[in-house]
């Protein structure tokens, strides 16, 4: 008897608890006003939802299935955006939908501001199995008008030049939030971003999880997860296949990135698929402010250009450091490795100026368990005569590729169990490297008459 009268008493103090339980708050969309057919302007029924949710003290803002066209969408402390399953968000292609703002790292000038946008807010999540499309088609073409690539006409007509004109103020992001705190971006399907898709800016605790993104190749600029001076960010599970690089590590461009001097620290990017994209994992070349504390961890890379890739130049100054990527598998990723301070510029590896605050520096790097099959060459290491890229240890590394590695203006390059099987030429090529222990290298493939390592004057190339 005791035992049931416990058991009844357990239930009505769980009921109680239940009744007591906060329900939280739901504002669907299509109560402010959204219809949700994809033709009428849905940005202000949006905000109004929004708005309502943020006066009530937080909750969700919901989108029901449905196709949304709309501007910018500001979104505020403590709120949800839920976009369901079978609703897409769909970017306007007009830039008069979208706020103009102060650049962020240039009060002095605008820029337009991102379909997703918020700024000094905390607690927000953007969630749900729905689509955010950009319709970026018509922002690359504006683009591509404006800055013809090579063997491509630029504008010839009036309506040319019209439609160039429209990006005066820069291309909308998919998803830009600035000076923001305690941040989920989760589950979602992001396409067709105008230019970067995620771009977390002075950012806290940031976490990105099952995150599938979608930009088509060639779509200029349209990089997948882009942290800028962000600190402690995961981004984890997610499948990036995009037109620029899949995840980049940024902080700031030159002597105003070194001058705001915030860095892009203490970053976990793990078990992710990325496809497609200039670089799987890239830090730079925006890194004047610093990048320290990577971690990239059981991912794999198929069909990048290039797979781990760090790249800077003169007169970005700034340190990378503290970058460990470990248990990796890439395929038909032509340049499993690129770490390289000759990005951009006329400069050459052979060229020596003297070491300044715009000297960029790379050091403290650990590459473990990394498989690479199809490549074009195994990878490079290229430094500065004045500030060679020093302490960098490739630990249990196999890669079968056309041509081996170079190290070129680098010291303290360690190659512990690794084994590079080219099908021409020497498995490491050294520059003007010293320190550089190859022990416990190894090549099953070398020619009888082809050294193992091979030292080689410095070019200029």
């Amino acid at each position: 008897m005791r035992s049931r009268t416990l058991t009844i008493g357990c239930w009505a103090t769980l009921g109680l608890w239940l009744q007591a339980a906060p329900v939280p708050a739901l504002f669907s969309v299509k109560n402010y006003g959204a219809t949700g057919d994809g033709r009428r302007m849905e940005t202000t029924a949006i905000n109004r939802a929004v708005d309502a949710c943020a006066a009530k003290g937080g909750g969700t803002v919901y989108f029901p299935p449905g196709r949304y066209l709309t501007g910018t969408v500001i979104l505020k402390s403590h709120v949800s955006l839920q976009v369901e399953a079978g609703a897409t968000l769909l970017g306007s292609e007009d830039p008069h939908d979208y706020l103009l703002i102060d650049d962020p790292w240039d009060k002095t000038a605008k820029t337009i501001a991102p379909l997703i946008y918020a700024d000094h807010a905390e607690n927000i999540t953007l969630t749900g199995r729905g689509t955010i499309d950009g319709q970026g088609q018509v922002w690359w073409k504006r683009h591509w008008l404006a800055n013809p690539r090579k063997g491509m006409p630029g504008p010839a007509t009036p309506a040319d030049f019209a439609d160039a004109n429209k990006i005066e103020h820069g291309r909308p992001r998919l998803i830009r939030l600035i000076h923001c705190h305690d941040v989920v971006i989760e589950k979602l399907n992001l396409q067709n971003a105008g230019m970067w898709t995620v771009n977390p800016l002075f950012c806290e605790f940031v976490t990105v999880d099952g995150v599938t993104i979608r930009n088509p190749v060639p779509s200029p600029n349209t990089d997948g997860i882009n942290p800028e001076s962000c600190r402690n960010v995961r981004i984890i599970n997610c499948c990036i296949d995009v037109g620029d690089d899949c995840v980049t590590l940024k902080s700031g461009l030159d002597a105003l990135g070194r001058q705001v001097g915030v860095p892009d620290e203490n970053i976990t990017i793990a078990n992710c698929v990325m496809m497609r994209g200039h670089g799987g994992v890239t830090i730079g070349s925006e890194m004047s402010g610093g990048v320290r504390n990577v971690a990239v961890a059981n991912c794999i890379f198929q069909g990048t250009d290039i797979g781990i890739r760090v790249k800077s130049q003169r007169g970005r100054g700034g340190v990378v450091e503290a970058f460990t990527a470990a248990n990796i598998t890439m395929e038909n990723v032509p340049h499993p490795f690129v770490i390289t301070t000759f990005y951009m510029g006329k400069d050459k590896p052979g060229d020596q100026f003297a070491a300044s605050e715009g000297t960029p520096r790379f050091r403290d790097f650990l590459f473990s368990n990394i498989t690479a099959r199809g490549a074009s060459d195994a990878g490079s290491v290229t430094g500065l005569r004045e500030m060679p890229v020093e302490d960098i240890v490739f630990s249990n590394v196999h890669i079968a590729a056309e041509k081996g590695f170079t190290c070129t203006n680098a010291r303290r390059i360690s190659f512990y169990d690794v084994e590079i099987n080219p099908r021409e030429g020497p498995a490491l090529t050294l520059r003007n490297a010293a320190e550089v222990d190859t022990a416990r290298l190894h090549s099953r493939t070398l020619a009888a008459e082809t050294q193992l390592v091979q030292s080689a004057a410095m070019n200029q190339n």
